[in-house]
């Protein structure tokens, strides 16, 4: 058995080979790059008019309207001293304009433009490469790509981008008792989440199953569905048969697969039977049954794992402190992942702490930590993990 910190430390510690791949613009949010990019030329390309109203030549109140420039007009227009155009957003600037004066400001008679003040040399004008110059580094190698980045992109106007793959992923789910949602089950029988929980937080965070299995208890069974998830994965996510019970066959399953153990138990609440191994470049977590204790084990060290083979710089989810709403003391006898709520930068610790329980998971939005007998005051600050 392992500590939690050695679990992420075993974790974080693999060597790995990044894949990459070329990504359409309009698919790439959440990659990561996998090369630097530069800029192929100044950002913006032209000075122009950071609003709508005139562009002017010289510094006065009245000046002689000669013309107008719309958005992606191409003619170059050059003012004399004392000469205005009208103008508009994102309009090239006349090379000779002195400044662009606000329409709210101004008023026109017959020809001629009367200003409400003095404008001020540069006023209102978006000058050549003032956002970024040509072979500039606009992003490093690394970097994920949010919405505001793919309109950088784009407006870089670059279609395709080079980014680290993400892994491909399986799931098995195990148990004689599980049914489909949706068929028809008997007395003894449950309906199966897990996997439904697993493929939902996976695509939290961008990420998509290639393949589900769902597979009884029987040992040789086990073995060929795990064999066979092998052949067209980079992870494995199985829930459930990783215990000690007469029914549970992942491990010695994983074992004659070719799977080498990382580490089999983890010291927590809930959790305690994960197991994380490897083939080669493939890996492979075993998840405890329980919904709770799955989907926990899941947040904590499955995704950090996802995001390092996706090229990410940091892994795992934002972690804050947090004070504490009400006194509580961990009785489990192990350090504990506890489902809670984070409301107005407060922290609840919410009942239904029993690993079977989702509802309460539903409910909360965060992972509170607290160490094996800790006694909390309340307003004393707990490390938290926000889910949602």
């Amino acid at each position: 058995m392992v500590t939690i910190e050695e679990a992420l430390r075993i974790i974080e510690d693999q060597n790995i080979s990044l894949k990459s791949e070329s990504k359409p613009l309009e698919g790439a949010l959440g990659f990561a790059l996998s090369t630097n990019t530069v800029s192929p030329f100044d950002v913006p390309e032209f000075d122009n008019s950071a609003m709508d109203g005139y562009a002017l030549c010289g510094l006065y109140q009245e000046y002689q309207l000669v013309g107008e420039v719309a958005a992606g007009d191409s003619k170059d227009i050059k003012l004399q001293d004392g000469e205005a155009v009208r103008i508009f957003t994102g309009a090239k600037v006349p090379n000779n304009a002195t400044a662009v004066m606000m329409q709210e400001k101004t008023s026109v008679t017959d020809s001629t433009l009367f200003l409400d003040e003095m404008p001020k040399v540069g006023q209102n004008i978006r000058k050549r490469g003032g956002q970024l110059t040509e072979g500039q580094t606009v992003f490093e190698k690394g970097h994920i790509l949010n919405p505001p980045s793919l309109a950088l992109m784009g407006s870089l106007g670059l279609s395709q981008l080079e980014v680290f793959s993400r892994p491909r992923v399986n799931i098995i789910t195990t148990g004689n008792e599980l049914v489909k949602p949706g068929e028809p089950k008997t007395e003894g029988q449950i309906y199966e989440s897990n996997s439904y929980a697993i493929s939902g937080a996976l695509e939290q965070f961008g990420f998509q199953h290639h393949q589900k299995t769902q597979i009884r208890d029987d040992f040789e069974a086990t073995k060929a569905g795990i064999k066979t998830a092998l052949e067209s994965c980079d992870v494995l996510i199985i829930s459930g048969g990783i215990s000690v019970g007469d029914y549970d066959f992942v491990k010695q399953s994983l074992d004659d697969n070719g799977v080498n153990e990382l580490f089999y138990k983890v010291f927590q609440k809930p959790g305690k039977p994960l197991y994380f191994g490897r083939k080669d470049n493939q890996f492979v977590f075993a998840l405890p049954g329980n919904p709770a204790s799955s989907l926990t084990c899941f947040y904590v060290y499955v995704l950090p794992l996802l995001q390092k083979l996706s090229g990410y710089g940091s892994y795992g989810l934002a972690s804050y402190q947090f004070p504490i709403k009400h006194a509580y003391e961990n009785r489990f006898g192990r350090p504990s992942f506890l489902k809670a709520t984070v409301v107005d930068g407060k922290v609840e610790i919410l009942d239904g702490q029993g690993s079977s329980m989702i509802q309460s998971m539903a409910k909360g939005n965060a992972l509170a930590f607290v160490d094996d007998g800790e006694v909390l005051k309340e307003g004393d600050l707990v490390r938290c993990k926000l889910i949602s």
